[in-house]
């Protein structure tokens, strides 16, 4: 049986492109990105949340692991959360989907 939690995507559209909702995790041993059973997608991070270091690393990951450049994403909100929602520029839902899919197989 499939429930609705179980269905969950971290991706949506938004009006400048795409939005990337992920729980972050600082000071962990590596950086990694993962999706968890409930479709939440985390992503571990080997920087500490001081002074913005999380954040500025977080967004250097996921621009390198979905092949982005780093002027395309942006923080919309979350910024001393552990859950973020990112703002991926000119990119479809779908398209985006597609990328995360390929960052996680590799």
């Amino acid at each position: 049986m499939t429930t609705d939690r179980e269905t969950l995507s971290p991706v949506a559209n938004h009006a400048r492109g795409a939005l990337l909702v992920v729980s972050v995790v600082p000071r962990a041993s590596r950086t990694e990105m993962e999706r968890l059973p409930d479709g939440t997608l985390r992503v571990r991070l080997a920087a500490a949340p001081v002074d913005g270091a999380a954040n500025t690393a977080l967004l250097r990951f996921l621009a390198e692991a979905l092949d982005l450049p780093r002027s395309r994403l942006s923080i919309a909100s979350g910024t001393t959360s552990r859950r973020k929602r990112i703002v991926v520029e000119t990119i479809d839902a779908d398209e985006l989907t597609a990328r995360v899919r390929d960052a996680l197989a590799r």
